[in-house]
């Protein structure tokens, strides 16, 4: 293989975190004169972004979420025509669907490499048993046909050791790309974010990012504000997902004008500062890149202990973390760092510290996938 190998990469929707992540790597490699084709299933603002940045991008409408197998099948066909016609080295896949036909495609083309990366996983503690079994065992079968398996942090790395979904020497544990010049909470930046969002600036503000779905369980972190005993306090939730409507009157219901909905945005980063509190409720997760921004910026973060989170969140240093499913205990945890600005403070620093020391910056993550990609 050459020392600028050509890739694809491929990804069943890019959004939210997962598709910022291949978003940015997808740039830094064609940056570092590294061929990238990026195909996914549908349109949206990232494809545009990628395409604004000279990636080359292949939209598979037979690429979709729900399993279909109709469409699964015609999919997998066009993604062998592709693969083969191609010339790829590595064939790199993200998200269970892309993962699944991705990586039966490459094999299929007899692609010289196959990748693939958990940024969480399709099976979690809130499915069904049997079903949660069947995926499982979809991930063992789909781990013999891979040659690297890289997991978002140490928390995913270990799950995918002990549910033996690939031999432990092909696993690797890795970072995601955020950029590590992000701006801090301090006075001048939370005044902008907050004229830009249209929230006051002398009232407390908890938010969170990510997508309105059930994994990320935004009903939690309605139901934890509505729990809180003080009323000088908004809530804000950046990004949209088909819960949006379902949230947004349960907000309306609980909370009235004191959460806000303020819809997909593309400078996420510039907004953070706004808050005092950063929230992630979810059931479940891999390495979330809002939490590592969140922190990048300065703020404390209160978390569910799922997956990898732990591996970013110091509970008692860096933020609190709580079990999922718990709006109660989310509440506390709140109110806690509501009631205390210099818990707060310190908490903030220490997270910003935390993760500048990390293996977050672009140059790190491009440095782990050219190994990856070159067999080293």
């Amino acid at each position: 293989m050459s020392a600028s190998p050509r890739v694809a990469t491929v990804i069943t929707r890019l959004e939210g975190g997962a598709g910022v992540v291949v978003l940015r790597c997808a740039v830094a490699l064609r940056e570092d004169s590294c061929s990238v084709t990026l195909v996914t299933g549908a349109h949206g603002p990232l494809v545009r972004r990628a395409q604004r940045a000279g990636v080359e991008v292949v939209v598979e409408p037979a690429l979709r979420k729900p399993i279909t197998p109709w469409w699964d099948l015609l999919a997998l066909f066009r993604l062998v025509v592709l693969f083969s016609r191609g010339g790829f080295d590595v064939v790199h896949t993200h998200t269970a669907k892309a993962g699944a036909l991705g990586r039966m495609a490459a094999r299929l083309s007899a692609v010289p490499r196959v990748v693939h990366t958990y940024h969480g996983f399709p099976f979690h503690r809130f499915q069904r048993w049997g079903k949660r079994r069947c995926y499982v065992a979809v991930e063992r079968l789909l781990g013999r046909v891979t040659d690297n398996v890289l997991c978002v942090g140490d928390g995913v790395a270990g799950e995918a050791v002990r549910r033996r979904l690939a031999s432990p020497n092909r696993i690797r544990a890795v970072g995601v790309p955020v950029p590590l010049d992000a701006p801090l909470a301090d006075t001048g930046n939370r005044r902008r974010a907050r004229r830009e969002l249209g929230v006051d600036e002398d009232c407390l503000l908890v938010g969170a990012v990510g997508r309105l779905t059930y994994q990320k369980a935004p009903e939690d972190l309605v139901d934890a504000l509505a729990r809180l005993p003080r009323r000088d306090f908004r809530g804000v939730w950046i990004g949209t997902g088909e819960r949006e409507r379902e949230v947004e009157r349960l907000a309306r219901d609980r909370l009235g004008d004191r959460f806000v909905l303020a819809g997909q945005r593309s400078d996420v980063i510039e907004l953070l500062p706004a808050l005092d509190v950063f929230v992630l409720p979810s059931r479940y997760e891999g390495l979330p890149l809002a939490v590592i921004e969140a922190m990048l910026c300065g703020l404390p973060v209160v978390a569910t202990a799922v997956n990898a989170v732990p591996d970013l969140v110091a509970t008692g240093r860096t933020g609190v973390l709580v079990p999922p499913r718990r709006p109660d205990l989310l509440a506390e945890a709140v109110a806690a760092l509501l009631d205390d600005p210099a818990k707060r403070t310190r908490m903030g620093r220490a997270g910003h510290r935390r993760v500048e020391r990390d293996r977050f910056g672009i140059d790190a993550v491009l440095g782990e996938l050219r190994s990856v990609y070159l067999g080293e």
